[in-house]
């Protein structure tokens, strides 16, 4: 028998990739790991040192309340800070982060009362100073609770000397910005309708509101006209539509349109024709056959109308109505006077409003120009006083049994002949709390107001008297430099009582003209808010809290403005938190020049919005200089009302100039359906839940993934594409890392000697490098990851991975090519490590400790350097086409394939025609077969055809190959004498 000879293995002799990066992640294993290595050494520290003396960024992290787990809004939120700051600290910037809490505020003081009245406890009958220290002590806990969520997110930051509000150092900065504001004259005591919650017994702010929608009783009151010069008009009644029925108790008068042309109908009862007198009604012409509808609805439909006099709003000047009730005497027995309102429409109702100053904005503005003032009959609770001659203790008012149609209120009118008509089926939108979900009310209380439109004369900072324009030098050369807004103007001037002082208001929308927004639709939105909103209500009637630190002339009713006192305050503040003001001895805060028995010290606590609004002095300031101020704000697109807006109103107020160069909006995160989250649908998503099996990364990757400029989905399908996506990047790791085994430098050539593929491929980098860079600074994240992913799958891993494997794999390791490829491999490596760490956080710092296990932290390493001459356009020309090519050529050979004619692309012979002479040459320049991973590659002329065909000029044939394949490379070449045996290059390389 005779013996066959064995085939040789040549495997041995192939360098095939090597690393221990594994394919598999194993991410929520890896990452706590990594991130105690960071805590270990002190890396965000190392960071800081490193950066020192460098250009800075600063981005303020506008601060979540401290009150329960992390959700996805906050993952997406602070994801992508961490990615800006990392971005801009890979760019050699000093990028502190400083993370933050709000401490106080109803959100802690609502959940510990919850805790009191699951054990049926009375938090009123609580001493202050227990209750603050039982909320400071929640604060505290789920502060604990949510830096580790943070950190576990791989946000890298000052963990250790966070910013918290109900620090003593923060809380007497905000009580020191306070006083700033009384100091200035902007700040008064009055009282003005403002949004209440009866639930919390608290005004709130803007905010601190959410609308939804809810069905309404809607009522037709009619009000005797008693006295008017307008003879027709005496003994008629002029009809107010209504769906809040619990403010008729405190109507002080009605208000009528000037412009709009009222008449007097009169009617009678059909079914009382006979015997009845006509009634008549006055109410506006547009709106009569609505009226008569809802009138009719409650009488029946046989009713006799007619016309008894047409005139405008003007002509009731000076007329007088009696209210419903005027039977039972006292406040309810005055006259009521007609007022001429401009904000009176005929869009719905009977164009005529009856005023309540005590509950509307434009009630309380008309009313006191015609020297009626509120009377304040709702007390917090929601009832009304107990010696109110009308429904005196009863309520809630916001109750809809008590305003339904058959209901207390509608009942007396009813009883009085004062109710026309009622109905339960008004649909709208109404506020609600956002934290306790009840119905608010506005509601007139003596409250503290910052005011908008008081011009601030010579109490202005010295640099806004000068007339320097919004910011400082600085800033100026940072929005000339494209991170904030337009050039800067002179500030605004306006007329008034102190000369040509700006407003608080001119102030903050100078101040938005001249920052950058991203997206830029954020400058219109904010300039809306602040150009149409009232005065700041800065006080709160709860207990957890900065409190207003002022003293009140028990006589006058002033404010005591001392600077000597002031800065009393603010020292005991800085000794003992705000719980000081509590316990303070008010004599000695007071002084020598003052007696408590002439000072009354307020109990109101500030906003908490107020409090936010003044963390760049305790943060920015604090910690990097006196007007120093950030560079970013970022934040959902609700913060356009809240901590944008008091944030910019704060420093404007005390610093005449915005805090912030420049704010970025994020959209909010729906579930995969771009639904609302929400724990009755169930369909929440939990980042903890996402990090804790596929691991932080992924949801990093999301963040950057999206077009969160609007609002994003994430649900499992969402979740599935992302994972995908990242397993594409780590395998271009894994194969950088593998294929660069054992590369040096002196492996290393030049780029002039490179071949033509390994030079184009460098172009393609510093390409890339130029998109991430303008992805950057336009904080487009969702571009930087789409072109950082598109690289490593299209340029790279299908491209000039496929084509070079072959020579990584099958050249000597001196071959010129391969070194040529190792070397660009290393350049990648350098490269795409850096600019996948931003993102990729604990990823990147896993490649880069398998390559260089001695060689530190990704994250302090600087933008990888491209040298400008590897651009060549050209070149880039060049390639785009052959690309072209090679995927034409691909698309054909994969039939073959399909239909197992060849196993391979390599067994492939292609023949090329080609009718446009230009391409004849591009294809003769390269080695095709090598390009497209073929066999062989011949070239059939023709003549050129003398105008362009419609089709292309360029086609392939393929047929499978009659050349034997090398035993070690697999290519089917010509050299090959038999099946096994080597090619020439492959029989150098062994022997």
């Amino acid at each position: 028998m005779t013996d066959v000879p064995e085939t040789p293995d040549y495997r041995s002799s192939v360098f095939l990739p090597k690393t221990d990066f594994p394919m598999k992640a194993g991410l929520a294993q890896k990452e706590p790991a990594i991130l105690a290595k960071w805590a270990a050494d002190d890396l965000y520290g190392r960071l800081r040192a490193a950066r020192a003396g460098r250009e800075r960024f600063i981005l303020h992290d506008g601060p979540p309340y401290a009150n329960g787990d992390i959700h996805m809004g906050h993952a997406m939120n602070k994801v992508l800070k961490d990615i800006v700051v990392r971005t801009q600290s890979l760019l050699g910037k000093d990028a502190p982060y400083v993370p933050g809490w709000d401490c106080h505020g109803l959100p802690i003081e609502w959940k510990v009362e919850e805790a009191y009245r699951k054990k049926k406890l009375d938090k009123d009958a609580v001493p202050v100073a227990e209750f603050r220290a039982e909320c400071r002590a929640y604060a505290e806990h789920w502060v604990g609770v949510q830096h580790e969520q943070f950190k576990r997110l791989g946000v890298m930051g000052d963990w250790d000397d966070p910013y918290l509000t109900m620090k003593y150092e923060a809380e007497a900065a905000i009580v020191g910005e306070l006083l700033k504001f009384a100091e200035t004259g902007q700040l008064y005591r009055g009282a003005k309708p403002v949004m209440w919650s009866p639930v919390e017994k608290t005004a709130l702010a803007e905010a601190e509101v959410e609308y939804e929608d809810i069905t309404s009783t809607q009522i037709d009151v009619a009000f005797e006209i008693v006295e008017s010069a307008v003879p027709e008009l005496v003994g008629a009644h002029a009809v107010i539509w209504t769906t809040t029925p619990w403010t008729i108790p405190v109507n002080q008068a009605l208000a009528y349109g000037p412009e709009v042309e009222y008449e007097l109908i009169s009617f009678v009862p059909g079914d009382l024709r006979e015997n009845a007198s006509p009634v008549a009604y006055l109410i506006a012409r547009q709106l009569r056959t609505a009226f008569q509808d809802r009138l009719e609805s409650q009488l029946g439909p046989n009713q006799l109308w007619e016309l008894k006099w047409v005139g405008l709003g003007s002509d009731l000047a000076g007329t007088l109505v009696r209210h419903p009730m005027h039977h039972l005497g006292g406040f309810f027995a005055n006259p009521r006077p007609m007022l001429a309102g401009d904000f009176v429409t005929t869009d719905a109702g009977t164009g005529l409003v009856h005023m309540a100053p005590d509950h509307g904005e434009d009630d309380f503005l008309l009313c006191k120009a015609n020297g009626i003032e509120p009377v304040f009959a709702v007390e917090g609770d929601g009832k009304y006083r107990a010696d109110w001659g009308w429904l005196g203790g009863q309520g809630s008012v916001i109750n809809p049994k008590f305003n339904a149609p058959d209901g207390p209120i509608c009942s007396d009118l009813r009883a009085a002949g004062g109710l026309l008509a009622a109905s339960a089926d008004f649909k709208h939108s109404y506020p609600h709390s956002w934290r306790s979900k009840a119905k608010v009310i506005f509601r007139a209380t003596p409250q503290w107001f910052i005011g908008m439109d008081k011009p601030l004369g010579a109490n202005l900072p010295s640099r806004l008297r000068e007339g320097s324009g919004v910011g400082s030098d600085a800033a100026a050369g940072a929005l000339a430099a494209g991170v904030g807004g337009p050039p800067l103007n002179p500030l605004p001037q306006a007329g008034g009582e102190a000369g040509n002082a700006p407003t608080l208001r001119e102030l903050a929308l100078d101040a938005i003209a001249h920052t950058r927004f991203v997206p830029d639709k954020g400058r219109n939105r904010i300039g809306a808010m602040v150009e149409g909103r009232p005065d700041w209500v800065i006080s709160r009637q709860r207990a957890w809290g900065v409190p207003i630190a002022l003293y009140l002339d028990r006589k006058s009713g002033a404010y005591l403005v001392d600077p000597a006192v002031n800065a009393r305050i603010v020292a005991a503040f800085e000794e003992g938190g705000a719980d000081a003001w509590f316990a303070a001895d008010h004599q000695a805060l007071l002084g020598p020049d003052y007696d408590t028995a002439d000072y009354e010290p307020q109990r109101d606590i500030l906003d908490v919005w107020f409090d936010s609004g003044c963390t760049h002095v305790f943060t920015v300031e604090a910690r990097y200089g006196k007007d120093v101020r950030a560079n970013l704000y970022l934040e959902g697109s609700d913060q356009h009302r809240g901590w944008f807006q008091s944030s910019l109103l704060e420093s404007c107020g005390t610093r005449g100039r915005a805090p912030y160069d420049a704010v970025l909006t994020h959209g909010f995160a729906l579930d995969g359906q771009g639904r609302k989250m929400s724990k009755s649908i169930g369909n929440v998503v939990d980042p903890l839940k996402i990090i804790g099996e596929s691991g932080a990364d992924i949801l990093r990757l999301w963040v950057a993934s999206t077009d969160y400029f609007e609002d994003v989905r994430i649900g499992k399908e969402v979740l599935a594409t992302t994972s995908d996506a990242y397993r594409k990047i780590r395998n271009t790791f894994r194969y950088l890392l593998g294929a660069l085994e054992g590369f040096s430098d002196a492996e290393t050539i030049a780029f002039a000697a490179m071949p033509e593929l390994d030079r184009y491929m460098l172009h393609q980098l510093a390409a890339l490098d130029s998109e991430l860079a303008s992805a950057t600074a336009a904080f487009e994240f969702n571009r930087y990851a789409r072109a950082l992913g598109d690289f490593c799958n299209n340029d790279l891993s299908a491209f000039y991975f496929d084509i070079r494997k072959d020579s990584l794999y099958c050249d000597a390791a001196g071959d010129p090519k391969r070194r040529a490829y190792r070397s660009v491999l290393d350049t990648l490596f350098h490269a795409l490590v850096r600019y996948a760490a931003p993102i990729l956080c604990f990823t990147a710092e896993e490649v880069w400790g398998t390559r260089y296990p001695e060689g530190g932290s990704v994250h302090l390493l600087e933008w990888p350097e491209v040298d400008a001459g590897w651009q060549d356009d050209d070149l880039r020309m060049k390639w785009e086409r052959i690309r072209a090519l090679r995927t034409t050529l691909t698309g054909e050979i994969e039939p073959l394939r399909r239909g197992k004619v060849i196993g391979s692309s390599l067994e492939a012979d292609v023949t090329v025609h080609t009718y446009a002479s230009e391409d004849v040459d591009l294809i003769r320049s390269v080695d095709l077969a090598e390009i497209a991973i073929t066999s062989t590659v011949s070239i059939c002329d023709h003549p050129p055809i003398p105008e362009a065909g419609e089709g292309e000029l360029v086609r392939f044939e393929v047929a499978k190959t009659e050349l034997e394949k090398c035993g070690r490379c697999w290519r089917h070449l010509p050299e090959v004498t038999e099946d096994g045996a080597l090619c020439a290059r492959c029989t150098e390389v062994v022997g």
